[in-house]
């Protein structure tokens, strides 16, 4: 008898792939062969095609992805589950006569196909279902409308239920709350991660091929999707919609282990519900392009931000970076603004921005104090700290201090993502909140804010590396504080609070005189050991001067230590030391710490916070040797990128002595030190109303083209060292300098170095594109080249107020006074190109 099935299994195979292959040949779009209850669907690209089998209920068998049929034998069905007894569309094996004699009826045009009388269930409970296919294009819209014949409390439920062949037909899934599942670590049968989102993305990245799921709801009900590890090695993708958001079965867990039902019971109404979805072929290799990266491994951008970058999305309002696997995030992280920045997907920025939101209302308390941590059940907390509900907490190690400076740092950033000031004021109140927490700490007034121990000898942390004792005046917070300060002055600037602004701007001044001190004098610079220590025990007595590279690299990258005497005495002899142990990423340490200063688990050195080689850092590592020699900066990437070929970049950390991965968990701050090179390298620097390129280019990385999306609009960006382009529809600058731009309506604004202190607004009449070619803008002269049609009227700002200068326009001259604030206007009509000078006299 197995036999026998095996030989028809083979056979419908065999059939279906024949009658995909005929129907292909054909042209036809649709074809319905009524004898055998089976319909071909495919889409007009002929790369996506559905061959749907309604003889035994009604399932997708075959969806075929630029000619691989992706699917195990289940296929794709519709199914809800109450206690232990399982309803599916895709077979009417158990079910009552009047199911089983119920006939599936048809209706199909060349371009849609219609299934009505789709019903399973069980005596009172039973579903009918009309399945409607339509095409679109490229796409395939499928339209499920169930109605459910009452009130019932489900277990499960399948709206529908894709069974692919196995976990490799696809590398993973980039879901539209900008995260991913990767398949890979589904290791085990049954192991099932839930989110509280509908769509995705799959890819295979040998093929190049993906197919996206979009999933839009009915009104009044959300979408949630599960993933897991199916029988034989299958992978399934479970979609769901309910009235009301679905509640984790096991604590606040989205991944469990060995178990499917990672959602806990829900009720569903009687009545009618349904749910469409967009299904489409999706060219992986070129939807995802990292554009042309000289001297960069494009592909392995591509793919490390795809995996480890996305992987800290836990789910809906939950972006961190130890992921979904641990369930697990640390609020103590600044740089998940920095890792959306690089990914640049409209899906990650929406989410972080609402998991600010949530973190705004439900981790900080009233005096301002934001709590270190989230995770799925208790065990990690200080005593009375965790709250079940929201899953936040304060970690068990010790008051980790830096998640005040994570928030504002995230905040601000993430701002300019955002560009949305309604947003920035409902963290107003939270940020200034934050921030004066931690001001508040500065007992005895020097400018150098305290942590919540005091010394070695309370055994507790206060920051990220949390096994490690630094207390009391913590360097590393310190920097930290200085950055968060820095950033949302300039944000109380944009606000309009000019007053808040300033006193932010003069608190981070007095802490960076402070910290720069020498030890002898109360801040951190060790003139004999030439680099920052890291923290001082209120009794008096210095800890930490073992080369910590996050604090030294953080003095240096946000700009609290600019002397660069010191940067190059720092930096030096961290990349001495590289080179001595050929270390492929920097460690969080170089020398040892003493023993009575960290925990067990650090001890004996090299090992994990105290010497293993941690690249969440790496972006503060790039930056600060982007301010002292370029070349060391792209080095360490690339040798991360190599890296990548190895092992996928996906663990916690490496060892230092065999710099092999470590660690359960799989940190998504392991690709930051890419998130720099955007950043700090090729420059790219949004802001809330503009795009900004400050690029730090070299000769080996010339001709670098890529698309960056920002706030609505498609940036196409070309760079070589001293040469910038950027383009867009309605504009177009090449610049041997820094600069920003943005257009509204019909005024293009042009800030130099990126910064507000000068713009060049041009309001052009014309619907025609506009070209411009700065040659120099700086404090004495503005030159540029521009090329339109019609009549431009052009303003200076930010220009000396009451000053004369002199204004040449294709060599001709003319003097012109800026007015009160600074500003000078022209007016003209252009009919070719015109080269503008305007210098102060």
């Amino acid at each position: 008898m197995i036999k026998r099935a095996i030989i028809l299994f083979a056979f419908l195979g065999c059939f279906f792939q024949s009658s995909q292959a005929a129907h292909e040949q054909s042209g036809e779009l649709i074809r319905h062969n009524a004898a055998d209850k089976t319909i071909v669907i495919a889409a007009a690209d002929q790369k996506l095609s559905l061959l749907i089998d309604y003889a035994n209920g009604c399932r997708i068998r075959q969806l075929t992805v630029n000619g691989k049929n992706t699917l195990s034998d289940l296929g794709v069905y519709t199914g809800f589950r109450t206690g232990q007894l399982n309803f599916s569309s895709g077979s009417q094996a158990g079910a009552s006569p009047a199911i089983r004699d119920n006939e599936i009826k048809v209706k199909a045009t060349k371009d849609r196909v219609l299934l009505t009388g789709i019903r399973y269930g069980d005596g009172p409970l039973q579903v009918t279902e009309t399945w409607d296919f339509k095409l679109k294009g490229n796409k395939v819209i499928w339209e499920i409308q169930r109605d459910q014949s009452q009130v019932a409390t489900l277990e499960d439920m399948a709206l529908p239920k894709w069974n692919f062949a196995n976990l490799s037909v696809w590398k993973g899934g980039i879901m539209d709350n900008g995260g991913m599942v990767w398949c890979k670590y589904l290791k085990e049968m049954n192991d099932t991660y839930g989110v509280h989102t509908g769509g995705v993305t799959f890819w295979n990245a040998d093929s190049g091929d993906a197919l996206r799921i979009v999933g839009v709801p009915a009104a009044g009900y959300e979408l949630a999707s599960k993933y897991a590890h199916g029988p034989g090695g299958t992978f399934s993708f479970t979609q769901m919609a309910t009235t009301k958001p679905l509640e984790q079965r096991y604590n606040l867990s989205r991944f469990v282990s060995q178990r499917e039902d990672v959602f806990a019971p829900f009720e569903v109404p009687q009545g009618k519900v349904s749910v469409g979805l967009e299904l489409q072929y999706v060219d992986y290799a070129k939807e995802y392009s990292r554009g042309i990266l000289p001297g960069i491994d494009a592909v392995a951008v591509r793919e490390l931000l795809n995996t480890t970058g996305r992987y800290g999305v836990v789910d809906r309002n939950i972006i961190g970076a130890n992921g979904w696997l641990t369930n697990w995030k640390c609020l103590h992280e600044p740089f998940f603004a920095q890792i959306g920045m690089a990914l640049n997907d409209d899906n990650y920025t929406r989410n972080f921005s609402s998991t600010l939101d949530q973190e705004r209302d439900q981790a900080m308390l009233p005096d301002g104090r934001v709590l270190s941590r989230w995770h799925n059940a208790a065990g990690d907390e200080i005593p009375g700290t965790y709250n079940s509900k929201t899953g936040y907490y304060e970690a068990m190690w010790g008051y980790t201090v830096d998640s005040q400076t994570g928030y504002v740092i995230n905040a601000s950033e993430q701002f300019e993502l955002n560009g949305d000031l309604n947003w920035l004021r409902g963290h107003q109140q939270s940020c200034e909140r934050a921030l004066d927490w931690l001001i508040r700490r500065d007992a005895n007034n020097n400018g150098i804010f305290e942590m919540m121990n005091n010394g070695i000898a309370d055994a507790k942390a206060s920051d990220w590396l949390d096994i490690v004792w630094a207390s009391y005046e913590n360097a590393f917070v310190n920097a930290q504080m200085y950055e968060a300060l820095t950033l949302w002055s300039n944000c109380e600037r944009i606000l309009g609070s000019q007053e808040r602004a300033a006193h932010y701007a003069a608190v981070a001044q007095k802490l960076k005189d402070a910290f720069n001190k020498p030890l002898d004098q109360g801040g951190f610079w060790s003139p004999v050991k030439q680099q920052y220590v890291y923290w001082r025990d209120q009794d008096g007595s210095v800890h930490g001067d073992n080369l910590v590279t996050p604090l030294n690299f953080a003095a240096i990258a946000f700009g609290i230590c600019d002397d660069k005497q010191r940067i190059a005495q720092i930096l030096d002899q961290v990349e001495t030391r590289m080179k001595k142990e050929n270390l492929f990423h920097w460690p969080l340490c170089f020398d040892s710490f003493k023993r009575e200063e960290v925990q067990g688990g650090n001890w004996p050195f090299p090992k994990y916070e105290n010497g293993d080689i941690f690249p969440t850092w790496g972006y503060l590592g790039v930056r600060a040797y982007v301010k002292h020699d370029k070349s060391i900066a792209l080095k360490y990437i690339n040798k991360l990128l190599e890296q990548y070929h190895r092992d996928g970049l996906s663990s916690q950390r490496y060892s230092r002595t065999t710099q092999l991965g470590l660690g359960d968990d799989i940190l998504a701050g392991i690709c930051t030190s890419i998130t720099a090179l955007y950043s700090d390298i090729y420059g790219v620097r949004p802001k809330w109303n503009r795009l900004g390129l400050e690029p730090q280019m070299m000769q080996k990385l010339n001709g670098a083209k890529f698309a960056y999306h920002h706030l609505g609009c498609d940036y196409q960006l070309e760079l070589s060292a001293s040469d910038y382009l950027m383009k867009t529809d309605g504009f177009s600058i090449r610049s041997k300098i820094a600069f920003g731009a943005g257009k509204q309506g019909d005024v293009l604004t042009c800030y130099r170095q990126n910064q507000d202190d000068q713009t060049m607004k041009i309001h052009t009449f014309s619907k025609k594109p506009i070209f411009i070619e700065f040659d120099k803008w700086d404090d004495k002269e503005c030159s540029w080249n521009i090329r339109g049609i019609g009549k431009q009227e052009i303003e200076l700002t930010g220009l000396l107020p009451y000053k004369s200068y002199q204004v040449q326009i294709d060599q001709k001259n003319q003097k012109l006074k800026s007015d009160a604030k600074g500003n000078i206007k022209l007016s003209l009509n252009l009919t070719t190109d015109v080269r503008f000078v305007v210098a102060v006299i």
